[in-house]
């Protein structure tokens, strides 16, 4: 059996460098929301030096904010948002013979886009005009994976080792004081039944149904290097094979 551990990077945190070896598929900040070529282009060196796939990770121009308030665009706003930032990737992966594999909105982006049909495909249409090969992640059950199958997009369902989930299958806000997993061994139990069991136990200790294709590991906080090896180990315990989709 195989699954995908994917990471956001480039995003001036400390630890991508030794985060890297120990997930199959990298999102690259392109400038908007953090990053710039410098970062783009030290992160996709290291992404090809352990054979990580290389993504692109889109968001709203508001790096005063880290890209995580929600912006309310026309349509044409949205197509040149994804558009640009493929593009301006993709520039930085041919200097280096690189290739772009797949695309994750970031922040606020991918939040809107999960709830939103009509943002979905709109992000959906950018990338398949840009790039038909590229596959989509997006929550799974959201309106992002939706859209992106409706557009002929390969996707990845995408699940969070360290967040909680309510009944309808949405994250729990990080506004919630419980949107957080803290203790390691309840993350590694909800990774290992998203993955295997494909299901997860809601903050209501409800079990729904979740499709998981992509773990998504988050690169900051103190034991970010350390969780990421103890997922990485924890899924080769279970004879799970990390690779990218």
């Amino acid at each position: 059996m195989y699954i995908d551990l994917n990471c956001d990077m480039g995003e001036g945190m400390p630890n991508d460098a030794e985060i890297m070896p120990y997930i199959s598929s990298a999102n690259i900040a392109c400038g908007y929301h953090a990053g710039d070529n410098g970062t783009m282009e030290q992160t996709i060196t290291l992404a090809l030096k352990h054979q990580v796939a290389i993504g692109a990770h889109p968001g709203f121009r508001d790096k005063e904010n880290f890209g995580r308030t929600e912006q309310r665009l026309s349509d044409a706003e949205v197509y040149d948002l994804i558009a640009t930032q493929l593009y301006t990737l993709d520039k930085v992966c041919l200097s280096l013979d690189a290739t772009i594999r797949h695309v994750k909105p970031h922040g606020a982006l991918y939040n809107m886009a999960a709830r939103d049909q009509h943002l979905s495909t709109i992000i959906a249409q950018a990338i398949r005009d840009t790039n038909p090969a590229l596959c989509l992640f997006g929550l799974s059950n959201s309106w992002l994976i939706k859209a992106a199958a409706a557009m002929g997009l390969k996707t990845a369902s995408e699940v969070f080792a360290d967040r909680t989930y309510q009944e309808d299958g949405s994250l729990t806000p990080r506004s919630q004081p419980n949107a957080l997993i803290d203790n390691e061994a309840d993350a590694l139990q909800q990774v290992l039944q998203m993955v295997t069991k494909q299901e997860v136990t809601t903050v209501n200790g409800k079990t729904v149904p979740i499709r998981a294709e992509t773990i998504c590991l988050h690169g900051d906080g103190a034991h970010a290097v350390a969780f990421a090896k103890a997922v990485h180990k924890t899924l080769e315990e279970h004879h799970l094979t990390i690779q990218h989709t």
